[in-house]
């Protein structure tokens, strides 16, 4: 199959099964060890398992269509938990708290992501009945649940990301809207405002709105509304959060109103669910559907068909991480499908992305997804049934007698899958159409956009020197010697107003049974009164939220094309400090003892030393591995990051003793520094290195670009990811 070098790094590191001595499956056994999982569903309604089994195989292999990332790693493995998203109820009592506490953990070291609704815990001050105290209110308990995620690590392929809401009556909202004003802050929460029609009305007329106790559902005071949404634009403005969310909008569209309220969404915003529901998404590359400058909607309506019998299929296989969950899920048996490749699409049919033919295209080309992959489910609830808890008055006059699945497309932000794809991410604008990758020995490769460089081959244009010169900006914008009409077509992220990224969104919206994640890109000298104006115009195109993201508004931001190379923000380590403290912890390791120190300073974390006891063991390597932490560590390099990869290193050594307590020497100086952070903590040391690097541009694995999609960033070299 054909696969680019960053699709093979990526699925090497992230996706392709793994043993003690490295990969020991290649791309395509990984595909073929999917479409044999989820084809396997068919036996219990009599279908031809291998006839299904190689269209999953052939529209993954020709990267037509790929799942969400925990059904490529988990399918026909052990663990077996295939979904991404995971809403959990989160009830007003401690049993209710730390209940669902405990289950996020358990979905978090699964793979999947969680949402919350936090409204319906009492508010700060509030007094408990049950012992005469005082309740400390939601975001004391987000704190908790956002340790509890640090504290998960999800087998080294997936970290835990949450998504926090709160309504915007709760009278705890004031707090709740600027509680990430300090960015290291609930560092694994996407958090979003829960809207209401009546607040939105009363912002419009300047009025006021009551805040509702949720223990007595009473109104306690009221606040103007105006204000409010003020302050949760001039946040939006600062660093991005909170995103807005419009709950009456969501439940308007809820296709099993009998089955309750919907109060949250997965962590990026785009599925909907209600308490303990979950989905399994996927998406369509339109990238693989142009023929001559045309749509191929033949070819895209059998992939469709094929896309929708997979995602059902995955329902049944799945390994649920709760009862709860799987009698929920198999209750409304919710699908998500959605694209990615829009952009890239839009370059190859000759169309801006920030254009009314854009928008039209967007509305043709998803209106015929929903109707054909609508088509097919109710062609699934004829053979299989229709999903548990139909109901078809819910569909008055629209004659819907059979529905296999309660939503079938939802648009999610397809990050690392869009990497394997070859392609551009969802439906956002390519980002950068060249850009430096990091590579090992410090060399730096120019990657242009492979269709981009096509055309420019074509039309004489292109040399190396161009392409360097495009990574400065990413943009064709002040490029000289370029066609016009190339620089009108190739548009990218920056080159788009934030009333085409909205209009972009309504225009999928239209036809999405759930929501679009997408984020909304502002220029650093974007206004308030900008960002103003395109959470309005959201309102009044209907979206169901908004995630906008203003460049350089996050200290520790993480996307950048190309840097001078006497750049400040280049990496380059602060002086060693005269004076240090810290602690020293021995360790016994596969080959005897293992002394590891670990220093700091009022700056942070600076130092680490090991030294080998007796036995033998291998001092140069870890005396090699302690430099280069150092070197790291004064760089500004996030101690977590480095933490992260160090954990779990195994050494061949360690197999052959049992009751150590570490796996390696790498493992063992992680485990230190892991303790020396918490016991910096407690003593209140802060300590801005570890929190925020200091150039903050880069990716923290590779050092390459990355780019912020639906409330995560992603980098397109190396595939690392992180939401919240």
């Amino acid at each position: 199959m054909l696969l680019t070098e960053n699709a093979k790094v990526v699925l090497k590191r992230r996706y392709l099964k793994k043993d003690d001595k490295g990969v020991v499956e290649q791309p395509e056994d990984m595909f073929l060890r999917v479409a044999q999982t989820i084809a396997a569903a068919d036996k219990a309604y009599g279908g031809d398992v291998n006839a299904t089994q190689e269209e999953f195989y052939d529209i993954m292999t020709a990267r037509k269509f790929l799942p969400n990332s925990p059904t490529l790693m988990n399918a026909g493995r052990e663990l077996g938990q295939l979904s991404a998203c995971f809403v959990l109820p989160i009830e007003d009592s401690m049993e209710g708290i730390f209940g669902s506490l405990t289950h996020a953990a358990l979905i978090h070291k699964s793979g999947g992501g969680t949402g919350f609704s936090f409204s319906r815990i009492r508010q700060e001050g509030a007094t408990v009945k049950s012992t005469g105290g005082v309740a400390s209110g939601p975001i004391s308990f987000m704190k908790v649940y956002n340790s509890s995620t640090e504290a998960v690590k999800q087998g080294g392929t997936r970290r835990g990301a949450n998504m926090g809401i709160l309504r915007v009556d709760h009278p705890d909202i004031m707090a709740f809207i600027t509680c990430k004003s300090d960015t290291n802050e609930l560092t694994n929460f996407n958090i979003s405002v829960g809207l209401t029609e009546a607040f939105m009305q009363a912002v419009q007329s300047g009025g006021e709105y009551d805040l509702i106790d949720p223990a007595t559902q009473k109104k306690i005071k009221s606040l103007n509304a105006k204000e409010v949404y003020d302050t949760i634009i001039d946040m939006a403005w600062q660093n991005g959060e909170p995103g807005i969310v419009f709950l009456d909008r969501i439940n308007a569209d809820n296709p099993v109103p009998a089955a309750g309220e919907i109060e949250s969404t997965n962590p990026c915003g785009e599925q909907p669910l209600l308490p303990y529901e979950s989905c399994n998404l996927g998406s369509v590359n339109l990238n693989e559907f142009v023929s001559d400058g045309k749509i191929d909607y033949s070819e895209l309506g059998k992939t469709v068909q094929i896309a929708v019998h997979f995602l059902d299929n995955v329902i049944d296989v799945n390994k649920y991480p709760l009862n709860q969950i799987e009698d929920m899920t198999k209750s409304m048996r919710k699908i998500g499908l959605g694209v990615m490749g829009f952009a890239d699409m839009l370059y190859k049919i000759g169309v801006p992305y920030n254009s009314e033919q854009a928008i039209d295209v967007a509305k043709e080309v998803m209106a015929f997804i929903k109707q054909t992959a609508t088509k097919k489910s109710a062609e699934l609830g004829k053979v299989r049934g229709n999903f548990p808890m139909f109901d078809q008055s819910v569909y008055p006059g629209q004659g819907v007698k059979n529905l296999r699945n309660a939503t079938v497309t939802t648009i999610a932000p397809t990050g690392t899958i869009s990497i394997i794809a070859g392609t551009s991410s969802g439906i956002e604008p390519v980002f950068a159409l060249s850009y430096i990758r990091n590579v090992m020995d410090d060399d730096k490769l120019v990657e242009g956009h492979p269709y981009f460089e096509q055309v420019a081959k074509q039309e004489g244009f292109y040399s190396e020197d161009l392409m360097k010169q495009i990574a400065k900006s990413g943009t064709l914008h002040d490029i000289k010697g370029i066609p016009n009409d190339i620089k009108k077509t190739f548009v990218t992220a920056h080159d788009i107003s934030p009333e085409y990224h909205i209009r972009m969104q309504s225009a999928f919206q239209f036809s999405t049974d759930n929501a679009v994640s997408k984020t909304v890109n502002f220029a650093k000298s974007a206004t308030k009164e900008d960002v103003r104006d395109a959470y309005n115009l959201a309102s009044e195109l209907g979206l169901k939220g908004v995630t906008i993201y203003r460049d350089g508004s996050r200290a520790n931001q993480v996307l950048s094309v190309s840097k001078d190379e006497d750049d400040d923000s280049i990496l380059s380590p602060r002086e060693r400090p005269e004076i240090t403290k810290g602690i020293t912890q021995k360790h016994k390791i596969g080959c005897g003892n293992l002394y590891v120190t670990v220093n700091y300073d009022k700056n942070g974390i600076c130092e680490v030393f090991t030294n080998v006891g007796r036995a033998g063991g291998c001092p140069s390597q870890s005396e090699a591995t302690s430099r280069l932490v150092s070197m790291g560590l004064r760089s500004g390099i996030d101690v977590d990051v480095i933490i992260e990869q160090l954990r779990g290193i195994r050494c061949h050594s360690t197999l052959r003793q049992k009751g150590l307590k570490v796996l390696s020497c790498p493992d063992a100086i992680g485990r230190v520094l892991e303790q020396v952070v918490e016991l910096r903590n407690m003593d209140g040391e802060a300590a801005s290195q570890e929190a925020k690097p200091t150039n903050g541009a880069k990716c923290p694995e590779c050092a390459s670009v990355m780019e912020h999609e639906g409330g995560c960033v992603v980098c397109r070299a190396c595939g690392y990811s992180k939401c919240g």
